[in-house]
């Protein structure tokens, strides 16, 4: 049995210093011991995709992370391992419990996940080990995870058993109160505007999102591919996979570059998808995110399927989440508002109606994401 300090210190000496995560018994002493840190940075995300697409968000930006999560959740984070770390390869280092460990008796949900959890590590070729339980291999496992994620610039993950960490008691609380926020709430709708689309908006934020200190990031499918075809610049990273992921991977750069506005472009079916994120930006953003999400109420880039969006006020949504700024609009101008906004202490948040359908012969980035991503961080001034 090591002691939390044991590991977050030699971890530290490593570069990591944010941690997200969502919680499992196995570690809490490594949770506590992290937020009663004020060096350290934790983000309690809604569920573990979310944490680990903040956690790539960070590195992005320049913060090794560790994303910390219970097996039993390892499925919520599967689509952004496979379709964001790896495809655009960017490193994390995973901790994973081993809740149902064969021969260690648990609770009946844990069973399943407890037979596969190191296959399911194997499938998604992410190399894992088991998390170190004695102090005086704590750096030779932290050594060979850096040595993978410095070569590869793709996640390594500690897969840990039970009783591994001696307790830590909490001493402060993880996320700061932020009830007595005044959210700005302004909705602007003209029956007699004819419904903008997609296109006119991306050309106007465009405009509005110079590259010397703006990072763009669009949500998968029609919205990143159109933004491609009006300007690929080097400021803009296009998700092309992990649906819903955008928002959480914007916290993650935004938290880790506080001197960078960082603008979501976000769909109605991808929010929809991690609507639990607009809570953790409500509590965790800063001023220098704004999060667009663009409604048309429907699955755009696989046929025109409906979501619900038509029955969601996400503003409503954003409002009691936490963002400091919310507007709603389907007139153009409303690009032109949301970027003339003063800094306030919280996220912004715009919902625009826009129609559905794209562009004729809409190109898809003949950059790959990887190349994409390399350009941005070069852009920036980032490294892993």
């Amino acid at each position: 049995m090591i002691e939390a300090k044991e590991f977050i210190e030699a971890a530290r000496e490593f570069g990591f210093s944010r941690y997200t995560g969502v919680p499992c018994s196995f570690l809490t002493p490594f949770i506590n011991y992290v937020i009663n840190d004020d060096t350290l940075e934790y983000v309690s995300s809604a569920n573990e995709g979310d944490a680990l697409a903040t956690a790539a968000g960070a590195a992005i930006g320049g913060e090794r992370s560790v994303v910390m999560m219970q097996n039993s959740g390892l499925g919520n984070a599967i689509s952004p391992l496979t379709s964001l770390s790896y495809v655009f390869r960017i490193p994390n280092l995973l901790i994973s419990t081993h809740r149902g460990q064969p021969g260690i008796e648990d609770e009946p949900q844990h069973e399943l996940m407890g037979q596969i959890t190191k296959k399911l590590f194997d499938i998604m070729c992410v190399p894992w080990e088991v998390f170190p339980s004695n102090a005086e291999d704590i750096e030779p496992a932290l050594q060979r995870a850096d040595e993978y994620m410095k070569k590869e610039q793709r996640p390594y993950a500690f897969i840990m058993e039970k009783g591994t960490v001696a307790p830590q008691a909490l001493h402060k609380n993880p996320v700061k109160d932020i009830s007595s926020r005044k959210t700005l709430v302004c909705s602007s709708y003209n029956p007699d505007t004819s419904t903008l689309n997609r296109n006119k908006v991306l050309q106007r934020i465009v405009e509005q999102t110079p590259e010397t200190n703006t990072v763009l990031i669009a949500t998968t499918g029609f919205t990143g591919r159109e933004l491609f075809a009006i300007d690929d610049r080097s400021n803009q990273l296009y998700m092309v996979g992990s649906m819903g992921c955008a928002s959480s991977l914007g916290l993650g750069v935004s938290l880790a570059r506080p001197d960078l506005k960082v603008v979501i472009i976000d769909g109605d079916g991808a929010g929809l998808m991690r609507m639990g994120n607009f809570a953790t930006i409500g509590s965790y953003a800063g001023h220098n995110l704004t999060h667009i999400l663009l409604n048309n109420e429907v699955h755009d880039s696989t046929g025109g399927q409906a979501t619900v969006g038509g029955n969601i006020d996400f503003i409503k949504v954003a409002e009691a989440s936490g963002y400091s700024v919310c507007l709603s609009g389907n007139e153009i101008d409303i690009i032109d508002k949301l970027f003339d906004l003063e800094p306030k202490d919280g996220p912004i948040f715009a919902h625009i109606e826009i129609s559905s359908g794209t562009i004729e012969n809409l190109p898809r980035p003949d950059i790959t994401p990887n190349e994409v991503l390399v350009r941005l961080m070069k852009h920036i001034n980032s490294s892993f």
